[in-house]
């Protein structure tokens, strides 16, 4: 029975490589421009696969204490270490597909990415650059909207502050939230800050390097991880192997703003939520094995 079952999960991951690879060959044959379906395609089947990666390899749970949507909602989401190539970005990926949502999803993206020159390349998957007029625009479409308010201050924590929530004061999607009327979902996930070491999140160095001006970034970590080793800042920019971490997610109930709530206070709610659900995710957690 269990060879049977392992002889059909690498019969699916087989096929779900020959899908990618044929689509990414059309793609190259046609030109990306003329034909951006399969781009789309070649993507999605990628996200479908890091997705499967993680739920296997960093034995992904999911608790859901949000079953049914029926509107638009805002997901506010923390970072665990990086930015595109985020493992809790693909967790959050994975709950879109236990809540089987009904409706496009735009994601919310630090503009490091178009600066990069990789944002068009994101843009298949959903992603547009993180501003209000991008949120407004998609929740206009009838779209959720996801946002990882911390950015580069949440996802660049050192190894002491992984089981922590940065958000660092921004609550915009608070705000954004109150002015389109849309409930907002918080999705916390524990375990991608033990992917790797980190030694130190660098905001110093960015500042003397004057990377909040020039890219808008205010962290540069420096990190150990597979296969780049001793790395200054380009890890969690750049894919790298993470240790077989056990991921555990939380979606937490919907919440609205009270009838008198400001932006700051409610911001400051959802984070604080956020952050004892992770507290209670981690304080009996062992680091690698959950």
């Amino acid at each position: 029975m269990g060879e049977t079952v392992q002889r059909e999960t690498a019969s699916s991951h087989d096929a779900d490589v020959e899908q990618l690879a044929d689509a990414l060959l059309d793609a190259v044959e046609k030109g990306v421009d003329d034909e951006p379906g399969l781009v789309d395609s070649a993507l999605g089947t990628v996200r479908r696969m890091a997705i499967d990666f993680i739920r296997r390899y960093n034995r992904l749970e999911i608790e859901l204490e949000t079953t049914t949507l029926t509107e638009p909602v805002l997901f506010v989401a923390n970072h665990g270490f990086g930015g595109i190539v985020d493992l809790n970005v693909l967790a959050v990926g994975a709950v879109l597909e236990e809540l089987a949502v009904d409706r496009p999803v735009t994601f919310l993206t630090h503009q490091l990415a178009w600066t990069l020159g990789v944002g068009p390349l994101v843009e298949h998957l959903g992603a547009r650059p993180a501003s209000r007029d991008s949120a407004r625009e998609a929740f206009a479409a009838g779209h959720h909207v996801v946002v990882f308010p911390g950015g580069d201050l949440d996802a660049f924590k050192a190894w002491k502050d992984r089981n922590h929530i940065v958000f660092g004061g921004r609550y915009g999607f608070a705000r954004l939230a109150i002015e389109e009327q849309v409930p907002v979902v918080p999705i916390v996930t524990a375990g991608a800050g033990e992917s790797l070491l980190v030694l130190t999140d660098g905001e110093r160095l960015a500042r003397a390097l004057h990377l909040d001006k020039l890219l808008r970034v205010k962290a540069l970590p420096t990190s150990i991880s597979l296969p780049w080793g001793f790395n200054v800042g380009a890890v969690g920019m750049l894919p790298y192997l993470p240790l077989p971490t056990k991921l555990q997610t939380r979606v937490l109930a919907v919440t609205n703003a009270g009838p008198c709530e400001d932006a700051e206070a409610y911001g400051e709610r959802i984070r604080t939520a956020m952050q004892d659900a992770l507290t209670d995710l981690t304080t009996h957690r062992r680091p690698l094995l959950g």
